[in-house]
């Protein structure tokens, strides 16, 4: 008010006032008498409320930004000291190899020591590549029927001597009943081995790591659950909820006490929703060991035919897709880089009538629905999610910005390997109607296709 007097104006400024229902909003209040009239001034009082929101919005948009920036930087630094690393031990045994003077035992010594370590490298980069697949949706499952006491077996015989290096006690409670699940015999191994390495890696000497397996049987529905425990250092409460994190390290910096990249668990979590099913992790707290929960569905499977009973396929293995719906005449225009995956497609539609046009990326697709005569057009879009330049979620974006009559009302189908509830809502969400995923099962598939067609 001094100042307003003194000068006829004052420099605006924000307070906060106190709403009817208790709430604070922030006003930016200012004054300034008009030189006409003395007695005359103008006051304005603006509600901050939008812009504060603003602000706080574009703060978190930064330290996320920054956060993710230093998540790369600290992921860099951390892939580049682990292949470093066995680099060292190769390289400098193979120099002293070279040298020809070490005698019988060390020179056995060294060339165990670089095996170990070729070993520990090709397992980092295997991890590296696994992660490229799975941002780039091109993670393949070879499914089939699988015994998982077998699997888990041969996981804790690849586990057995870092475990026995270190004095831990190796239990396994596995139920012979539990029941096959559909799967990658391969890929649920590597489940359970980065699960126990995990496990072996941060357990202190002379303690103990157990795996169960084990059918659990409720009025909802039955499931194969593996638990893997152990005595190890745990894990805090901070760090719980992002130990499935691709990149996340609980302990990052230079002088952390274990190796490895910080993908073993990412990778676990993807391969494990892939099959259809969860994994879990719970901990008292630190010094006070970890629990990580699988769930698979159980698969119920017919018995396999041996080669001496049946070499090709009879009337009764083609009767399901043959009581699949016709689609002569139907015109399908298939998107997928693989071309195992787009002539696999197109051999199916083929079969039951349809007329199929197969590209390897999305420009080739939308070029081909722009330019096609109006009678022409593809009458559906099967589009694959993760491709290279442009991926699925693009290409559909791009369709629908079409006018009806460039075929931007063209019905489409996501095929892809993610098959998680958000990443079919992210495919229903970016405008395809349906989403199938990966691997495709033909009937599913073909009926999926003929409901398609039928609502448009």
């Amino acid at each position: 008010l001094q100042e307003l007097a003194a000068s006829g104006s004052c420099t605006p400024f924000e307070k906060a006032y106190i709403r009817k229902d208790g709430s604070q909003v922030p006003i930016l209040l200012g004054a300034a008498r008009l030189e006409s009239d003395e007695l005359a001034w103008v006051c304005f009082v603006l509600d901050l409320s939008e812009s504060k929101k603003v602000e706080a919005l574009l703060r978190q948009q930064a330290e996320e930004l920054s956060r993710a920036n230093r998540l790369k930087d600290e992921f860099l630094a951390t892939v580049s000291h682990e292949l470093r690393t066995p680099l060292n031990a190769m390289l400098g045994w193979a120099t002293m190899l070279r040298s020809r003077h070490l005698d019988e035992a060390t020179t056995n010594r060294a060339i165990e020591t670089i095996e170990r370590n070729a070993r520990a490298q090709n397992q980092l980069i295997n991890d590296l590549l696994d992660v490229s697949r799975i941002i780039t949706g091109k993670l393949r499952l070879n499914v089939r029927p699988v015994i998982l006491v077998s699997v888990i077996e041969a996981a804790i015989d690849s586990i057995r001597p870092a475990a026995e290096a270190k004095d831990i006690r190796l239990q396994s409670i596995l139920d012979p009943g539990a029941g096959p699940v559909s799967g990658d015999s391969d890929r649920l191994q590597q489940v359970f081995w980065n699960l126990l390495s995990n496990a072996v890696k941060f357990t202190p000497k002379g303690g103990r790591v157990q795996i169960r397996l084990e059918r659990i049987n409720s009025h909802i529905e039955s499931h194969i659950e593996v638990t893997v425990s152990d005595t190890g250092q745990g894990i805090s409460p901070e760090f719980l909820p992002y130990v499935f994190e691709r990149l996340q390290q609980a302990d990052s910096t230079t002088t952390r006490a274990h190796g490895g990249l910080g993908l073993g668990l990412a990778i676990v979590r993807h391969l494990v929703e892939l099959h259809g099913g969860s994994v879990d992790a719970t901990s008292a707290g630190e010094g006070k060991g970890a629990t990580f929960m699988v769930n698979l569905p159980i698969t119920i499977f017919r018995p396999e035919p041996t080669d001496m009973e049946r070499v090709h396929p009879t009337a009764s293995d083609t009767a399901p897709l043959l009581d699949t719906p016709r689609l002569d005449g139907l015109k399908v225009l298939i998107v997928d880089d693989e071309i195992d995956a787009r002539e696999l497609l197109a051999m199916l539609l083929r079969q039951r009538g349809a007329m199929t046009t197969t590209v390897a990326s999305a420009r080739e697709a939308l070029s081909i629905i722009i330019q096609s005569a109006f009678d022409q057009k593809p009458d559906v879009l099967v589009s694959d999610i993760g491709m290279p330049s442009e991926d699925g979620y693009t290409l559909i974006r791009q369709v629908r910005a079409l006018a009806p009559d460039q075929g931007g009302q063209i019905p489409a189908i996501a095929l892809t390997a993610y098959a998680r509830t958000e990443d079919r809502i992210k495919a229903l969400a970016s405008g395809f109607q349906s989403h199938v995923p990966k691997p495709v099962e033909p009937v599913e598939f073909i009926t999926v296709l003929a409901s398609l067609i039928n609502r448009f």
